[in-house]
């Protein structure tokens, strides 16, 4: 199996992890308005198994350290198989309360607040002072990061909106969606052995992990998305034959294409894990509230009609957003 030799390789693959992690929302948006989100989601929980299925069988099962994905995911035990599908149960739970939250209170209050809680839970539950050598340059490191977030939610308070959302619904969903976001992360860890060249006995690899992990994340569906197929908590109800009397070909690729994009930087994620460390790793990986910024802010468009001084405020978010990585990257660096 492929195992991360060198810090700066884990690094990289964590950016990899913010990019996919910032940008397969993107692929929602070019799925038509008749293709409710609900339908949608189940082509992306299709998509996060066929990517990780894919990742197992080709960098999971290929060179000659650790253990291969076949004979690593039948030597696992009850309780890491559990655990694994617990954490992509957990991590949908919140994905979808997420999404909801954002389609009541908008942008500016779910993501922020979701996401923020999500970056600084996880962090503190997935840290070990074994894994990080400079815990203060971590925990100042996320702690501007959250700023950063905070100047985003500012900065989409200024677009002007019709909505008239209810907020404090919209910000106690985003709060439940952040703290399980929060958790999410640290059952998968729990799964696996942090030794990935000679991983301990009925703990998993990283690449079994993620599929047990995708398979929990699908499986849930049916507890968490298919009641709101019936009973949504905003707009009509989705029934699921709709999801193939509507859906296209492009339309169910499109969703599987969201899915394989969040899926990569998963995989990546925990990968990179066995040499940045869980908390390192994760934190790195939420920074993707930036990059999500990114896409509204330089493709989307979304702040051009916002009033003067807004410049100001994206660039400080983004200055405290990259000092805040820079730290974190430095917090695992030996030697530093």
């Amino acid at each position: 199996m492929f195992i991360v030799q060198s810090y700066a390789v884990a690094v990289a693959l964590c950016f990899v992890t913010m990019l996919c992690w910032g940008s397969w929302a993107n692929t929602q948006k070019m799925a038509t308005q008749q293709w409710r989100f609900q339908h949608f989601y189940w082509d992306y929980s299709i998509g996060v198994v066929l990517l990780a299925l894919l990742m197992a069988f080709t960098l999971g099962s290929n060179g000659s350290e650790g253990r291969g994905f076949v004979p690593d995911i039948s030597q696992a035990s009850r309780h890491a198989i559990v655990m694994a599908l617990l954490g992509g149960a957990v991590f949908n739970f919140a994905n979808i309360l997420l999404v909801i939250a954002i389609d009541i209170a908008g942008m500016a209050v779910a993501f922020p607040v979701g996401i923020g809680l999500a970056l600084v839970i996880g962090v503190l539950a997935n840290y070990d002072p074994a894994q990080v050598h400079h815990p203060t340059l971590l925990f100042v490191g996320v702690a501007l990061v959250v700023v950063a977030i905070v100047v985003d939610a500012l900065i989409y308070r200024r677009i002007p909106t019709e909505r008239s959302a209810n907020t404090g619904k919209g910000l106690a969903i985003s709060i439940v969606a952040g703290i399980a976001m929060g958790f999410f992360y640290r059952f998968v860890a729990q799964s696996m052995s942090f030794d990935f060249a000679a991983p301990e006995a009925g703990l998993m690899t990283p690449y079994s992990a993620a599929v047990v992990f995708a398979i929990g994340l699908l499986a849930s569906n049916l507890l968490f998305l298919l009641p709101l197929m019936y009973r949504p908590v905003t707009g009509e109800a989705a029934p699921p034959g709709e999801y193939f009397s509507r859906g296209t070909p492009r339309l169910h690729m499109v969703g599987m294409l969201g899915g394989a994009i969040w899926a990569t930087g998963f995989c990546f994620n925990i990968i990179a894990a066995g040499k940045a460390g869980y908390a390192v790793s994760y934190g790195l990986g939420q920074g993707a509230t930036m990059v999500a910024a990114f896409w509204g802010v330089f493709i989307w468009k979304e702040f051009r009609d916002t009033p003067a001084g807004t410049g100001k405020l994206i660039g400080a978010m983004f200055a405290c957003f990259l000092l805040g990585l820079a730290l974190i990257i430095y917090s695992n660096l030996q030697g530093a």
